[in-house]
Order: C-alpha cells, then structure tokens, then sequence
C-alpha cells in the first residue's frame, strides 16, 4: 500500500499534467497506429535497412523466414574509451547482438550518442557543453531510432546527462519497449576518504601535483562507473526504481559471468517485450507513478543534485510536469536509508555488497514508499524488483535481498533510517528557488547567516583563497553559472578549498546558478539557483556584504537587501573556443533551471 501523502503528490502531479499528458499519449497511440515499422517501408528503403545484415539475418528481417519477420531490435550506445564506464561497452556489443539473435530477433548497431566525461571536464572550458549534451544526445537517440525499422531498443549508457539524454530521445519512440543495460562499477581503488583528505591538503599546498595525480590515479583506475555515489551511479539507482533494467543490475562489475548473462536476460526481455501482442511501450511505463518512484529512490540513497535537472526534462518528455516542490515535498516524507560517498564513507561496490538495491527496494516497497503497481519493462510491476541476479551452476536466477543489511552503516531499514528526511531540500526566499543537497551536510553546517562575497568565475574564488583572503565566515555567490550564462558548469573543484576553510572552523556556504554535480558534499551549497543571473534573477544584484541567511532546515534562502532597487551586474560574454561557440543557440533558448534547464522540455506545453 503506497502511503497516502506520497499518493497525493503522485495525484497532483497527474492533474497539473493532464493536458501534456493526453498530447504525449496521443502521439505515443499514433505512431503504434501505424502498425508494424517495417512494413510501411519500400523495397528500397528495406534493401537499404539490412543491406550490411548477412543473409540469415536478412530472412529474419522479411516475410521469407519460416517463422515469419521477428523483432528488429536498435542498439544505441554511448560506447567510448574516454569513459571507464562506457569502455566495456565495446565488447558488449557482438555479445548483446548474439544473445538477441538466441532470443529469436535481430539487434542491428543503430546510432552511437556522444559521451563526455564530466570528471575530465571538470574546471575545463569543455564542463560549459556538459549539459547541453544531454539535449544533443536525445537529439542523437532519435537520429538513431528515426530510420523506423526497429520493434524495440537497447540503451546503452551510465553516466551523468547520458542516461536522461537516452531516455528523453526513446521517449521520442514511446511506443516502443526498451531496455537500458548498464556496464557496472570497476573496482574499489583508494578509499574516498583518502582521495577526500589529499584533494584538501593539495589546495593548501601541503602535497605536489605528482602526490595528487597518483591518489587520483589510484581511485579512478580501471574500465567500470567511478565508485562514489555521484551522477553516474545514481543514474543507476533512477532506473531500477523506474522499472527500466532489471532488477539488482546495476551494480554488478563488468567482466563477470553474472554481468554478461544479465546483458543476455535484458536481450531476451526486450525481443519478448517486442514480439508481444499488445507492446507496452516506454511511453507507457514512464508513468507519474514511475516518475515518482525514481525521485523516492535518489531521495532515499541521497542521489545526486543533478537529477533535480535531469527528472524534470525526462518527466516533460514524457508529458508530466515535475515541479522541486514535489522533489522537496518527497524529500520531507521518504527517510535516508543508504550512506555511500559522498553522504557517507562506503562506495558503490559496498553499498553493493551489504544489500545494494534489491534492499532499498524492499524497505521501500514494504513502508509504502514506492508504487509497486508501476509496470516494467521485465512485463511484472514493480514490486517484482525487490531481488537480486546470482548465478546457480550457471544459470541466472533472482532471490529476494539478505534479511538484515550486512553493514549497517552503510544500509538500515526505513524504520532505523540514517535520517528521517530525504537528502535534497528547496529553498526559497528573495533570490527565487534553489536546491541543496543535505545528506552529507552537518546539522551544525545547514544554517549559514553571513557576508556574501561575489564572483563572476570559480576561478576567481580560488585565487581569492590561495591569496588567504577568505580567512572569515562568508557565503561564496558565484552567479553567471546558469545554463543561459555558459552552460551551467559544475562547480566541483570548489570542494576542497571551501571544505578547508569549514574545517578551520568558519562559516562557509556557497551560492550558485551553476551546479555542483552529484559528488556535492559537506560544504552546503544552493545551486541552481532560477531565475539566473543572466535570465535577470535577483542573483545578479547581490553585492560583496550583503548578509545572506542559507537555512536549509527551514527552507529558505534570503538576502537582507533590497535588490529590487539594484541593476543586475554586466552580463559575462559567452566564450566561443574550445567548441562552446557552437552552442550559442541552446543557450539563447534553453529552458530555467527549475523546469530542467532543456531545449525542449517546455515543448508539450504549447
């Protein structure tokens, strides 16, 4: 029984929905109306469509196979060597297409999406295209699914804004079942708590570079997901929770048995998924309650800050409109339960271990946290979830979670929860609404009153604090961050010389309309701060010694000024090098940070 507050928010945002809802569907109805894809085409159109399948294949694909035409099924990866996550996905290529072909389809290579890797990128001219990938990978998914040959599809992706972006363009082709395989976390290197402790002692310039890229090298060090509960793995998390791969997968490593015959069940789930007689398409199962559902799982986990960006687009492609309200409302009613880096000490492979998902899940679904009657693509709802994959003599099965989580600093039941609120909160006041990420803020650190210091730049925030010039209690506004600005970069390597001072036992916070990534942690931080800067938001009136009063308890987040009175600070021009001239347009047109910050997020509502 789902409890009665979280179905209020569900219903509210079914109503506020409808019209969008009832226009998404209507597209979703007609594609399907359309009957089969293949069919629609010409002899030339087909010719060109399997004209690199070998023969069998081709048979498959037609009406001269024996059984008749099968399941064409669209393979969309993100697939590069940048990326430790996305690298296994070279080899699990010809592996998924064989075991498509054992399930009775075809699986035909269909596009590749651009992949950055934001921990690459991060304080690089290339973090202010980070977000607009995720725009131009739904761009690149419907580029992919658009040759409409294909019955159904397999999304391969982790990280960051390459999950949302695979999710928005399939939900361009809703009336078709997908399913997403993850690649699976590499292995525990140094603790995060050591890579913690040498980021801040390189800020203070206790240790060299050298001693900083070897602890680095260390933590980030073989083909696999980074192991902190950042972006990339809370990705993960939203699509159990949603129903969207199968249970208890995501954080099995790659190159193990069990992960390759998972990638083979998500093969067969898919071709079965395609061949049924009435297809339950993405459209369909991406529901309110689904929605909701993935918000409950990150709220639960402390799930990265990124997807108060990312849910709401993939909710407006869907037809849903998803307010921080409802995130702040959820946040208030669902309990933390799990402590991973950066809201805890343990990584993804213990979180793994002492009971992983198929725990979370459970305690979720028992306390009436989740909907257990959402659909998944697996053909059960949801409350079938609440298990995880082993092997058995080599076969895969799947068995309900340990009874008692095997470390309980890591993992509690609901009703011994780590806190009995989420881990994100809204805040709102004089400068508009932001969000903040309190799982791993200190009580002492969630209320900050002090002077604000202004900067344009991070840049300039940490040469301020090499000079020692910020040797006080202080609120750091870093504006001109937001999407329209530059692209909304993260914020991450601020970190450890803000966590520095805090350690020093100063009053610190920092506030931004830019973002501060899933790896958010002790510092509190209000990001996304809407309106931004550039949008004429009251952040570009704030000036160094205005007193600002951060509550993350109560919710608010307040200037005592009169900003009204003030002319918004000269606009930082756009850089054009390094590739960010070419997405001058998305900036000029992309939505506010609270609908999702998206191209096309707005789209349904017109």
């Amino acid at each position: 029984m789902v409890q009665k507050d979280i179905q209020a928010i569900t219903q509210r945002i079914i109503a506020r929905s409808q019209e969008s809802r009832d226009r998404y569907l209507e597209d979703v109805y007609a594609m399907r109306g359309q009957g089969r894809a293949r069919d629609t085409l010409s002899c030339g159109n087909l010719a060109h469509a399997f004209a690199a399948c070998n023969r069998a294949d081709k048979r498959k694909l037609t009406d001269q196979d024996a059984g008749g035409p099968v399941a064409d099924i669209a393979i969309v990866s993100a697939y590069n060597d940048m990326l430790s996550a996305h690298q296994p996905y070279h080899r699990f290529l010809d592996e998924v297409k064989a075991a498509v072909a054992a399930a009775g389809g075809v699986a035909q290579m269909a596009g590749g999406v651009p992949a950055m890797c934001d921990g690459v990128t991060q304080g690089q001219p290339g973090m202010e295209l980070s977000l607009f990938s995720r725009d131009v990978i739904a761009m690149a998914t419907a580029l992919a699914m658009t040759h409409n040959v294909f019955d159904g599809g397999m999304l391969f992706g982790v990280c960051d804004k390459i999950v949302p972006g695979l999710l928005i363009g399939a939900l361009s082709f809703g009336h078709l079942p997908f399913v997403f395989v993850p690649a699976g976390p590499m292995p525990t290197g140094i603790s995060n708590t050591e890579k913690a402790k040498v980021r801040q002692a390189y800020a203070t310039g206790e240790v060299g570079r050298d001693q900083l890229l070897e602890s680095e090298s260390k933590a980030y060090h073989s083909p696999g997901t980074c192991t902190f509960y950042g972006t990339a793995n809370s990705n993960q998390m939203m699509l159990e929770m949603m129903g969207l791969q199968l249970p208890g997968s995501s954080f099995v490593a790659p190159g193990t048995s069990l992960r390759d015959q998972l990638n083979a069940e998500a093969a067969r789930v898919v071709v079965e998924a395609a061949k049924a007689e009435a297809v339950v398409g993405l459209g369909e199962i991406v529901s309110a309650e689904a929605v909701v559902n993935g918000i409950v799982g990150l709220l639960a986990t402390g799930g990265s800050t990124n997807h108060t960006l990312h849910i709401p687009a993939i909710a407006a492609a869907a037809g849903w409109q998803v307010t921080w309200q409802d995130f702040s409302d959820l946040s208030d009613l669902v309990p933390l339960i799990a402590r991973v880096y950066p809201n805890g000490l343990a990584d993804i492979n213990a979180f793994h271990a002492a009971g992983g998902t198929p725990y979370v899940m459970r305690e979720l679904l028992t306390a009436g946290y989740l909907n257990g009657d959402a659909q998944t693509i697996t053909g059960q709802n949801l409350s079938s979830y609440a298990v995880g994959p082993i092997l058995e003599k080599g076969t895969l099965s799947f068995i309900p979670p340990v009874a008692e989580p095997l470390d309980d600093t890591i993992l509690r039941p609901c009703d011994r929860a780590f806190q009995n609120t989420g881990g994100l909160k809204l805040l709102a006041g004089n400068l508009g609404e932001a969000v903040i990420k309190v799982s791993a803020v200190k009580p002492e650190h969630q209320f900050v009153e002090a002077p604000a210091i202004v900067f344009d730049t991070q840049d300039d925030l940490l040469t301020a604090f090499k000079a020692g010039e910020l040797e006080r209690d202080f609120i750091a506004v870093v504006r001109f961050q937001g999407p329209k600005a530059n692209g909304m970069p993260e914020l991450h390597k601020l970190t450890p010389s803000l966590g520095v001072l805090q350690d020093k036992g100063f009053k610190v916070a920092l506030v931004t309309d830019g973002r501060m990534s899933g790896a958010s942690g002790k510092v509190p931080a209000a990001i996304h701060v809407s309106p931004e800067a550039s949008e004429g938001g009251m952040i570009g009136r704030i000036q160094t010694g205005d007193m600002i009063r951060l509550d993350a308890v109560g919710g608010s987040l307040e200037v005592a000024a009169d900003l009204a009175s003030r002319d918004v600070a000269a606009v930082t021009q756009s850089a054009t090098t390094f590739g960010r001239g070419l997405f001058a347009a998305m900036r000029d047109n992309v939505g506010l940070a609270h609908s999702g910050a998206s191209q096309f997020g707005q789209l349904r509502k017109k």
